[in-house]
């Protein structure tokens, strides 16, 4: 089993000696082996966590709160909030960076700007993006957050949304159609749990599916591929008509045998 002293951990993750004894003294990262002369060492173990506490801390979070979720969230949980961090500085850059080029090019063209048009510019750049709360009243809001399931949750319905994803992917990886076989049994999953989620409230189940649809940096979910999402919407509209035509399939079958 590898182990790293406080020394090349500082100078692998440019982070200073004083810093790592400080995390040690206040018990938020302790190295997890001490020899008999009382070096301290760190595990992998360690360095997932210390990795952890630094991305946290790039979400702004103070130390004490990140003592108090550390072990309450897996290392890929830290990672999409991270990503969905990194997405939000991009779009501020990018806008940002269009602005600017905005400006530049109005100079260019008509050798001076007015405050006005700077002042819009900077106006827009400070806007902050609708996240998936802002397209729901209140009511609807309040019954989502205690029926959606969350990342950080390992509730059943949270696993089996997990589970119904992965399989999605498998079935993307290996060309199979929503159509198939395989397709009609996950859209009838999807179906029960969407039933669940929502409480059989079809209208808002539609109106979050629109907003699931919309790019994550504009909703601030986790982020979905479109072709999964064409995948759920096909799969769905086979099952439901599949499910349409099973009461004429049952009826010509007792007419049968009837006759």
């Amino acid at each position: 089993m590898r182990r790293w002293t406080t020394g090349q951990i500082s100078r692998q993750r440019n982070i200073s000696v004083r810093t790592l004894r400080y995390y040690d003294q206040i018990g938020l990262l302790c190295p997890s082996e001490k020899d008999e002369h009382g070096r301290r060492y760190y595990s992998e173990e360690d360095l997932f966590t210390l990795e952890k506490i630094s991305l946290l801390k790039s979400l702004a979070l103070p130390l004490e709160e990140i003592a108090q979720m550390l072990n309450k969230v897996s290392y890929r949980e830290v990672l999409i909030a991270h990503h969905n961090y990194l997405q939000e500085q991009l779009i501020s850059l990018q806008t940002s960076i269009a602005n600017t080029a905005s400006l530049i090019n109005m100079i260019d063209l008509e050798g001076s700007l007015s405050w006005e048009r700077v002042s819009s510019l900077v106006k827009q750049a400070q806007s902050v993006p609708k996240r998936w709360k802002d397209y729901f009243h209140e009511d609807e809001l309040a019954f989502l957050q205690k029926s959606l399931p969350a990342l950080e949750s390992s509730d059943r319905m949270t696993q089996q949304y997990v589970s119904l994803l992965r399989r999605i992917e498998w079935c993307l990886d290996n060309s199979i159609a929503p159509q198939s076989s395989q397709g009609l049994e996950i859209a009838n999953q999807l179906i029960q749990l969407s039933n669940e989620t929502f409480g059989g409230n079809q209208d808002l189940a539609d109106k979050f599916w629109e907003v699931r649809k919309l790019p994550a940096e504009e909703s601030g979910l986790y982020p979905i591929t479109e072709e999964v999402l064409s995948f759920v919407e096909q799969s769905i509209a086979y099952a439901e008509q599949r499910n349409k035509n099973l009461p004429n399939i049952h009826a010509r079958t007792n007419n049968n045998r009837q006759t």
